[in-house]
């Protein structure tokens, strides 16, 4: 079910039930922010909540419709934080679409990056694909309580898929699991782990791209094959040790990634 609300005060009372939040709901706020485009977490004891800035976030209908879509499939209840206006001028704006299209909107990047450490590297190779923490967990490999996005208020069905980002977010995802703790620090030094560039019109065209408002992700299990591009580690983008940080790993890494893609085409 979609819920909307004008103003809704950020605690842990469900302004639907009148009692506490359960795991079975979610938020969307828009907002008029200007410093940032999207964010996402829990605060002040609300449940799971996205923020998106109209004004930042020049493609913010798709995103209210991605997060609608997404998580009604979800059997999610969503309550939207906005004007009945902005509501149904996101409705409209996204009539035809859904959260799994197969088709790249205009804003999407035709490649999609996912990072892990570099000792997971050897499993993925054999498994022949990524994995889910929640399918990783089944199989015993997985030894953490939780994955890191648990600090940040993530539900914990964000366990049953593989997350997918470009640039510099990628490495300290990473980062932040070496430190048990999330770390914003790009020049913050780090074991590099390895870096694995994604064939994203592939993805969506096999209907395996899911878009929930902010996130692009995989449900359970993605093959290497045909959908890896290139992976990048320490070694092989010619950095003269694995410590190195965030914004020098994935800048070096990116430069690799596109030299191999020319040579490629040539």
């Amino acid at each position: 079910m979609v819920y909307r609300f004008d103003t809704l005060e950020e605690n842990n009372i469900n302004p639907v039930t009148g009692t506490a939040y359960d795991d079975a709901w979610v938020i969307l706020r828009l907002t008029e922010d200007t410093s940032c485009e999207t964010m996402a977490g829990s605060f002040e004891g609300s449940p799971y909540t996205i923020r998106i800035s109209k004004v930042v976030h020049h493609d913010w209908r798709m995103a209210v419709g991605d997060f609608v879509s997404f998580h009604e499939s979800r059997k999610f209840n969503c309550i939207l934080v906005m004007t009945e206006e902005e509501m149904k001028e996101a409705d409209h704006f996204y009539e035809g679409h859904r959260y799994d299209d197969t088709v790249l909107r205009s804003c999407e990047p035709e490649v999609l990056i996912h990072s892990t450490i570099l000792e997971s590297w050897e499993k993925i190779q054999a498994d022949g694909c990524l994995k889910s923490w929640n399918c990783l967990k089944r199989e015993s490999y997985m030894h953490e309580d939780a994955p890191i996005g648990a600090v940040l208020g993530d539900p914990e069905d964000f366990r049953n898929f593989i997350m997918f980002g470009s640039g510099m977010a990628c490495e300290i995802v990473v980062n932040s699991k070496q430190s048990g703790r999330i770390v914003m620090n790009a020049q913050a030094e780090y074991l590099t782990g390895v870096r694995l560039y994604f064939d994203a019109v592939k993805m969506a065209a096999d209907g395996l791209l899911l878009r929930d408002g902010v996130h692009l992700k995989v449900e359970t299990m993605l093959p290497l094959k045909p959908y890896l591009l290139f992976s990048a580690t320490w070694e092989n983008v010619g950095l003269s040790s694995r410590i190195s940080t965030p914004e020098i790993f994935a800048r070096e890494a990116d430069r690799c990634f596109q030299r191999d893609r020319c040579n490629r085409v040539k």
